[in-house]
Formats: structure tokens, C-alpha cells, sequence
């Protein structure tokens, strides 16, 4: 069943790409956003199962979606931690304000920041692995919010920014938020330190591959935006984290 859910992620992702990046999607297929960004984040949430067992995946999904919709909302309501915006557009059923598919969308982006971030920590002296650890996967997570934000916000106008900020007139409390969000869940699960399960490898490569995938998707949109800077830049930083991610999982093979 995992496998035929990923299956329909990537064929509703290769759809995504081309009916979102040129604007091909009709109104009465609106509702398509929302199913990608469900799908997506079950595809973390099964990764997350596999990795670390059917309880502690599934907990940890759900702490992830409930918690980042209520930061969310609170970012809306009260201009907490990530600035002043609101949403234009309709992802769906809303919890106090905000679209449950947001909880999906952070579990997503969780789970893609998680696998970099434990291969590229994997064998290190305990602290320092914590350490980078929590730095990779909260980076890796401002990584794609880099060429999501402009693209949301300028090209797509998914939400509204309220303030000023130095890029794309995106405010700095915004990715500063990313940061600390993401830290915290790769926090949250540092402490609670689960097993890891014996996976055949198969799900981390997935995960590795969506991670890729999400920004690609979104640089396409970018660039039908003429959002080069953003490109740029966040292409320079996947191709760093990846080559630091492949060096890392090779070095550790070496070791095994």
C-alpha cells in the first residue's frame, strides 16, 4: 500500500508540475493543490513509519501537523514568529483560521529536511551529531522556503505579506520562523530518540528524491515568475546539500 501512495504522489506531482508551472490548472480542479499537499505529506508520514516504527510515526506525524497549524494560526491571528500575511487562496477544510493541508505541507518539508539531515549527521561524536542534526534539518527546511515564499507570495499569490522585507519583499521574521519551527520539530525529536526500525533503504531514497522534487517544482514555477535570484540561490544550496548528503552516506558505508 506505502508504495502505491508514493506511485500516486509522483504521478499527481508530475501533473503538478506541469498544470501549476503554466498556469493550466481550471478553476474546477482547484481542489488538486489540496490533495497534493495531503499526499505529500502521507508520503512523509510513511517514511517516518518505516524508518521508526507504525506508533512512533504515526505520533510524531500527527504532533507535527497539529502543532504547526496552531503556530500557523497564530502567525495569522497574531503575527507570531513568521510576520504579518494572510491567505488568499483555498487549501481546504480550516482549522481556526488556517488549512489543515498547512500541518501536511510542514510534514512534508519535516520529513525531506529530516532525511537529509540524519545521513549528513549519521556517525559523528554524540554531541556534535545533535548539533548538526538540528542545524541541517532546520537549514535544509529555510532551504526550500527560500523558493517556496517568493513563489507563493509573487508568482502564485497563495498568501499576502502585510510588511516589507529585503527578499522579495519578504520580511526576515519569516525565514527566521522557518528556522526556529523546524529546529523545534527536529528537536522534539532528538529528545524523544526513537529506535530506528530496519529499513531496506528504499524510503530514505524517496525521501531524498522528494526533497529534490519540491524545489524543482517550485524553481519551475520561479522561473515562469522571472524569480532568477531565487533560483539561483536556492539551486546552489540543493546541489551543496545534496553533494554534502551523498558524501556523507557514502562515508558512512565505507564505515559499515
Amino acid at each position: 500500500m506505502s508504495t502505491y501512495i508514493f506511485r500516486f504522489f509522483i504521478f499527481w506531482y508530475i501533473c503538478g508540475v506541469f498544470l501549476v508551472t503554466f498556469d493550466w490548472l481550471p478553476p474546477w480542479l482547484e481542489w488538486a493543490n489540496s490533495v497534493f499537499l495531503i499526499a505529500a505529506g502521507v508520503v512523509a508520514g510513511l517514511y517516518f513509519i518505516h524508518m521508526y516504527g507504525k506508533r512512533t510515526g504515526i505520533l510524531y506525524s500527527l504532533f507535527i501537523i497539529a502543532a504547526s497549524i496552531y503556530v500557523e494560526h497564530l502567525g495569522v491571528a497574531y503575527n507570531f514568529l513568521f510576520g504579518t500575511y494572510d491567505y488568499t487562496q483555498d487549501f481546504g477544510v480550516k482549522i481556526a483560521d488556517t488549512p489543515i493541508t498547512i500541518g501536511f505541507a510542514w510534514l512534508l518539508i519535516i520529513g525531506c529536511s529530516h532525511e537529509m539531515a540524519r545521513v549528513i549527521s549519521s556517525e559523528l561524536p554524540p554531541f556534535i551529531r545533535f548539533v548538526t542534526f538540528l542545524l541541517t534539518g532546520a537549514l535544509c527546511a529555510v532551504t526550500i522556503d527560500l523558493i517556496l515564499d517568493p513563489v507563493s507570495y509573487k508568482v502564485k499569490e497563495y498568501w499576502i505579506w502585510q510588511e516589507p522585507g529585503f527578499y522579495y519583499d519578504i520580511p526576515f521574521s519569516n525565514f527566521a520562523g522557518w528556522f526556529i519551527t523546524a529546529a523545534f520539530f527536529h528537536l522534539v525529536f532528538l529528545i524523544w530518540n526513537p529506535d530506528n526500525q530496519a529499513d531496506d533503504g528504499t524510503w530514505p531514497k524517496r525521501m531524498a528524491l522528494v526533497f529534490g522534487l519540491m524545489v524543482f517544482l517550485f524553481i519551475c514555477m520561479a522561473f515562469t515568475g522571472g524569480l532568477y535570484a531565487a533560483i539561483t540561490l536556492v539551486a546552489l544550496l540543493t546541489a551543496g546539500w545534496y553533494a554534502l548528503y551523498f558524501w556523507r552516506k557514502k562515508h558512512v558505508q565505507a564505515l559499515s
